[in-house]
């Protein structure tokens, strides 16, 4: 596949992360004094609760203990509780029965291993901590452990041998009703810590939080957002999004909180946002997390910290391992809560022993599933119905507006500059190709199968035309025959990120952590639409085509260019016929079904709380000519 325009799209968001970045930096060298630590500080607290926000009312955790494992110096308690009605989440409970309560606690986050609290490096931490006196509940999050949401699917669907794939499958869902699948999983943990308070062995004046990879990710968020918690030490997780973005990782997409880069806040912000409050961050030297950025946030820290008098409350430590939660780790970790807590290390290499996941299991069956608890998608269904009960039907116009509004759509201001490119042949046709500047950096590819080469230069439009929008690539497309459209040319649209400025092979286009995947989350991250985004490409395009001439534009997408195509004829009204080839029923249906292999780009964040597709298609038809092809 040409794809000339491979890098525009990272090169593209990085600029913008890097304005954000530097803006954002300039600030934090300009801070000198204790107040200005505590305005920034409040500044960031606001804007890091909205990110967050809204989470659901406390309800009764109906928590149980069905079992107890006896262990020399300490016991494991089995316990489900329920995080919200009908969601149930399965945990262990460290409680060490050597030493003479009340005991300071620590909750343990978990990373992305499918054994959830079962991992054995998991167990390690955990055992660590109880051999020093320390309560440890660690509880397993969506889709691993016991709390596989898939339960009653096959057991090689991806869905259930891969917790992140699961978990942005989650995401895409949670997306179309306005929730954030970060804020069900920090929900989790508050709730976690609700119950170890209910318990009269805990001791208040210590209530700790660690985790590794995915639960240094939520670490790191419970630790800014629930001020309960009196010391973090989140591991391999520590660097800029920036650092992400530049190395090309893309992240889970509870890492990727909605807006956040787009309210110039950075990793370091959640951890400036407590300060004086004691923290330890926890690097490998290996790790993917670049160690570069670990490196600057502990200098950033470091600085703020002494500004408030505070420069014992904050240290680090670099081990010299890859990826995880390694025991180097676990000893700094242990030590600076054993300081914390006044405790003294008497056991600092206490006997580890790793009991099977089956084990430590709380449910009968190992999973929640069969003890009743709700699949995570059908409680998104169930918001989605009432949401659709609920919403209003504005009049047109009105609708018009609140879409463009949720999906970040700006008004088309300009006629777009526009290249005359190189064509090229493919099965003895001439393919004209053209670049359009919708935006500064961005450079839609419009492709036209040439019946007279010779005059392809002057990139003349003629009165009537079909935009074309491919799913993935036009060369995929330009050269099939469609008797259905008009006879008239047809002009296919790469918008961005899609055909040539794709920013990888095709072939890997829908993998679950691919670069579109990734990008995508950066507009998440950015307070932008993707989506959004592509839309405006096209309608920058109809603007073009009519400067120059055209009196007619019919439309045809396919697949995801259907769904581009819905918004377009929305939003434009020098569209005349219409043709949406794979178009979905809804995204209501969307959201109810296990999962759906559609690319997270094309969930609009909060559409269900305004409209559905059925609704955009009764407006459309009112004006347009419609024709839905093979649902």
């Amino acid at each position: 596949m040409k794809n000339d325009y491979q890098h525009m799209m990272i090169d593209y968001i990085l600029a913008k992360v890097r304005i954000l970045n530097k803006e954002r930096n300039n600030r934090i060298k300009l801070i000198k004094s204790k107040s200005q630590v505590t305005k920034y500080q409040q500044e960031v607290r606001k804007k890091i609760i909205k990110s967050f926000s809204p989470f659901p009312e406390k309800t009764p955790l109906n928590l149980e203990i069905t079992g107890i494992i006896k262990k020399k110096g300490y016991r494991i308690e089995k316990i489900i509780f329920e995080s919200r009605p009908g969601c149930l989440v399965t945990a262990n409970f460290y409680v060490p029965e050597k030493f003479n309560p009340p005991y300071p606690a620590v909750i343990g986050t978990c990373g992305h291993s499918m054994a959830g609290k079962a991992e054995p490096r998991y167990q390690e931490f955990c055992q660590r901590l109880v051999h020093n006196g320390f309560l440890v509940f660690i509880y397993d999050p969506f889709n691993q452990g016991e709390r596989d949401q898939y339960y009653h699917l096959p057991k090689n669907t991806i869905l259930r041998k891969s917790c992140t794939t699961a978990h942005n499958m989650m995401e895409k869902q949670l997306q179309l009703i306005g929730e954030f699948f970060g804020s069900w999983r920090v929900w989790d943990g508050i709730r976690a810590l609700d119950y170890i308070l209910t318990r009269q062995e805990t001791d208040r004046r210590f209530l700790g939080i660690t985790g590794n990879s995915g639960g240094g990710t939520l670490t790191c968020w419970l630790w800014a957002v629930e001020p309960r918690f009196t010391a973090a030490a989140p591991s391999c997780f520590i660097t800029p999004f920036r650092y992400n973005l530049e190395n090309e990782m893309p992240q889970d997409v509870e890492q990727c909180p909605p807006e956040i880069l787009g309210q110039e806040l950075e990793l370091a912000d959640f951890f400036i946002s407590r300060i004086p409050k004691p923290l330890l961050l926890l690097g490998q030297k290996y790790d993917y997390f670049d160690i570069r950025g670990f490196k600057e946030i502990c200098q950033e820290l470091k600085n703020l910290y002494k500004i408030l008098d505070a420069e014992n409350s904050f240290d680090f430590f670099i081990g010299s391992n890859p990826h995880g939660y390694y025991s180097d780790a676990q000893r700094a970790m242990v030590s600076f809560f054993c300081r914390l807590a006044k405790k003294e290390i008497v056991c600092p290499e206490p006997p580890i022993s790793i009991e099977r996941p089956e084990t430590l299991f709380a449910t009968k069956n190992g999973n929640v599933i069969s003890e009743g608890s709700k699949p995570i998608y059908l409680m998104i269904g169930e918001k989605a119905k009432k949401l659709e009960k609920i919403r209003e039907k504005p009049p047109e116009k009105e609708l018009r507006k609140q879409v463009k509004e949720i999906m970040k759509i700006p008004d088309v201001s300009n006629i777009p500059h526009y290249r005359i490119l190189r064509p090229y042949s493919a099965r003895k046709s001439i393919i004209a190709r053209y670049a359009i500047e919708t935006e500064n950096g961005i450079w839609v590819i419009i492709k036209k199968k040439a019946k007279k080469p010779d005059y392809i230069y002057n990139f003349e439009i003629e009165k009537e035309i079909t935009i074309c929008l491919p799913d993935i690539s036009s060369e995929d497309e330009i050269l099939k025959k469609r008797k259905f459209l008009p006879l008239c040319p047809e002009y296919f649209v790469d918008v961005r990120g899609i055909g040539e400025s794709m920013p990888e092979e095709k072939k890997n286009f829908f993998r679950p952590y691919g670069y579109d995947y990734m990008i995508d989350r950066y507009f998440f991250m950015l307070g932008k639409s993707y989506l959004g985004m592509r839309i405006y490409d096209v309608l920058s395009v109809i603007e073009l085509f009519k400067a120059k001439g055209c009196k007619k534009i019919n439309l045809y997408g396919h697949s995801q260019g259907a769904i581009i195509g819905l918004f377009v004829c929305l939003f434009s009204d020098s569209i005349e016929k219409v043709f949406l080839n794979n178009l979905p029923q809804s995204f209501h249906s969307l959201a109810s079904v296990p999962s759906t292999n559609l690319p997270s780009v094309n969930f609009p964040e909060g559409i269900l709380r305004i409209t559905d597709i059925p609704e955009i298609l009764k407006i459309i038809r009112k004006h347009k000519e419609v024709r839905i092809l093979q649902r």
